[in-house]
């Protein structure tokens, strides 16, 4: 396993210790799963993944008051990896938020929107047995607020919880998949994927949507609600960090004076980040 570490300072009167984890992609399929879904598995399945998730909980029970996972669990919805994800979440100590792989059922073959996520979520049985659109913890004096927006986007309902978590007077470190525009990631991201149509990140104004496919575009461009939430985000003292994933390499920066977003690694290559919050 690879730990990265930092610190982050913000007036804890005791030290918090979380253990960022994200992008699993666990890849079973059993008898009850179709050809196509055993095709994936035999493509995508690493005893390595399974592995290098166990030694996470581990590592954080031992050492960290939480687990934090910010999606992409599951590399496909199959019955194996619904009933995998299902048993590994009872866990207390992991706090979950979903990622796009957490609803998709053949990894890209179709349009993802609201209506194939609660598709997906249905025939899981209701989910994976936690929250997956939105969740918050309070752990050692601090907020974790998750909200998926695998699929590049917030929603209205999104900023009025948000907001009703900001008001409870903790400070706040957000969980989701995928990460919010910030240049120097968008730089990054072109340095790490040469010739990529796109960067996977939330907010990209018409400017830096250029460099993107005609289809990536389209997914990707931010609506009214999700411009909303970014501007509401970054205005907001209480909001201290921001954990993320999705792209599958490790990278932080900071988002305006005071607030950083912490990009983690793949946790299938066994990374993942310890931040102590002081």
């Amino acid at each position: 396993m690879q730990i990265l570490k930092n610190t982050l300072e913000i007036g804890l009167n005791k030290p918090v210790k979380l253990l960022h984890v994200t992008d699993s992609h666990i890849a079973l399929a059993d008898e009850y799963d179709d050809e196509r879904k055993h095709q994936l598995a035999k493509r995508f399945s690493d005893p390595n993944r399974e592995q290098y998730f166990y030694g996470h909980v581990a590592y954080a029970e031992q050492n960290c008051d939480l687990l934090v996972h910010t999606g992409d669990l599951i590399d496909f919805v199959s019955h194996a990896n619904v009933e995998w994800a299902k048993k590994a979440l009872k866990n207390d100590n992991i706090f979950f938020i979903a990622g796009n792989h957490d609803y998709s059922q053949y990894v890209g073959e179709a349009w993802e929107d609201n209506a194939y996520r609660m598709n997906s979520y249905m025939q899981m049985g209701y989910g994976l047995g936690v929250p997956m659109f939105f969740n918050s913890r309070i752990v050692g004096g601090i907020n974790i607020v998750g909200i998926d927006n695998s699929y590049y986007l917030f929603e209205d309902w999104h900023l009025w919880r948000l907001r009703k978590e900001v008001e409870k007077g903790y400070p706040v470190i957000l969980a989701f998949h995928d990460p919010l525009f910030e240049q120097s990631l968008y730089d990054r991201h072109y340095e790490e994927v040469p010739g990529g149509d796109c960067t996977y990140l939330v907010g990209c104004d018409e400017e830096h949507l250029l460099r993107y496919s005609e289809f990536r575009a389209v997914q990707q461009r931010p609506d009214r609600p999700t411009l909303a939430m970014i501007d509401y985000i970054k205005s907001e003292p209480r909001i201290r960090a921001i954990l993320t994933g999705h792209l599958h390499f490790s990278f932080e920066s900071m988002l305006t004076d005071t607030l950083v977003q912490y990009v983690t690694g793949g946790g299938y290559n066994g990374v993942a980040r310890e931040i102590t919050i002081i």
